[in-house]
């Protein structure tokens, strides 16, 4: 039985967009390959306010994530975490064999400015990372806020992960003044896994040019290079890039300020249901995720049994990842679902509840 997805990711697929995935196959050296390539990136550019090329990486956002270190940390990094996801970067980053510090704010709290301008002021590092939107916890951390302190810091290569936020929440990159600004296409976007995308300033490709052991699939200057000629160094999910192009006339048709009014109204009627059944929100107010609602347990609830009930109605809902699992769990609101695909999940948890408390 398939079970209709409410877990941060992979999300719920439309059917047009399994339908636009399979158009007939082209060559990825072919002139029509080069068309449909040009279209997407340039709808990027426009989804992201930036005039800075954006690379289309056949890998999950962990792939970019790692390269982006690769490319930029030529001497150390300062890796920001609030939960699961953004501490991974800091591993990954001591993996590719670079130098780097973490700063972790407490589960549920948000990387704060302080807490950047207090660790870059230190001199010691030309590079940070940075997760927006923490899927493990549902806190969204300040990045307007963060990005007027990085203008401070200008030698300091600044990473950002939108992974869970990107065409949720409005991005202006050239207001942020982002170096790379990544994505996988899993969540937000409303696509199967399988692509990222990220997009790379002129002065993070300058400097990417000198640093030594960057390797080759994730090389900034090959993507470049490859870009100018609307291409990929390799070959690329060509179907996945298909639905790319679907889904991006799809948010332009709606309208961006519309797509994100609608994330906005998925998060405030979880947020209301969670609370009017006794489920504190984890998140703080002012820095609660617009596409996931993570709660705490309130003491007397079941989540697995509820996990495995929504499950057995079809019916994906998670019950809390890592050191918060069964303290904690989240559902998911974003890419094609609106409000009524949140009732109609409400609906069925409403009947659920009694059963497991």
């Amino acid at each position: 039985m398939h079970k209709k997805l409410y877990i941060p990711g992979p999300v719920q697929i439309a059917p047009d967009v399994y339908a636009a995935m399979c158009a007939p196959m082209i060559g990825h050296r072919m002139p029509e390959y080069a068309q449909v390539h040009r279209r997407v990136t340039t709808g990027l550019k426009q989804l992201l306010h930036t005039s800075d090329p954006v690379f289309l990486s056949t890998s999950s956002a962990f792939g970019i994530m790692e390269g982006a270190v690769r490319n930029l940390v030529q001497k150390r990094c300062a890796c920001f975490s609030h939960g699961a996801f953004s501490a991974k970067w800091h591993d990954v980053t001591l993996r590719c064999g670079l130098a780097a510090d973490h700063f972790a704010a407490d589960w549920g709290q948000p990387v704060t400015p302080q807490m950047v301008d207090q660790a870059l002021a230190t001199g010691k590092y030309d590079a940070m990372t940075l997760v927006h939107n923490e899927t493990s916890t549902g806190v969204m951390s300040p990045l307007l806020e963060i990005a007027a302190v990085m203008k401070r810091y200008p030698e300091v290569s600044f990473i950002v992960d939108t992974v869970s936020s990107m065409t949720a929440v409005p991005l202006d990159l050239a207001a942020l003044g982002t170096d790379v600004c990544l994505a996988g296409v899993q969540k937000a976007f409303g696509l199967p896994p399988g692509l990222a995308v990220c997009a790379v300033s002129r002065r993070a490709l300058d400097k990417a040019k000198s640093t030594p052991n960057r390797g080759y699939y994730f090389d900034f200057e090959e993507f470049e290079q490859n870009d100018r000629k609307d291409n990929t160094p390799s070959t690329p999910a060509i179907s996945l890039i298909f639905a790319l192009d679907h889904q991006l006339q799809k948010m332009f048709s709606e309208g961006l300020e519309q797509r994100y009014a609608r994330h906005q109204a998925m998060a405030a009627a979880t947020r209301a249901w969670v609370m009017r059944h006794g489920f504190p929100l984890f998140a703080p107010e002012g820095c609660r995720s617009v596409t996931l609602t993570c709660a705490r347990n309130d003491g007397r609830t079941d989540l697995e049994r509820l996990q495995k009930l929504a499950g057995e109605r079809g019916y994906a809902i998670d019950n809390g990842y890592g050191q918060i699992k069964n303290q904690t769990f989240r559902i998911a609101h974003m890419a094609d679902f609106t409000v009524a695909d949140m009732e109609e999940l409400f609906t069925v948890l409403d009947q659920l509840l009694p059963q497991v408390r």
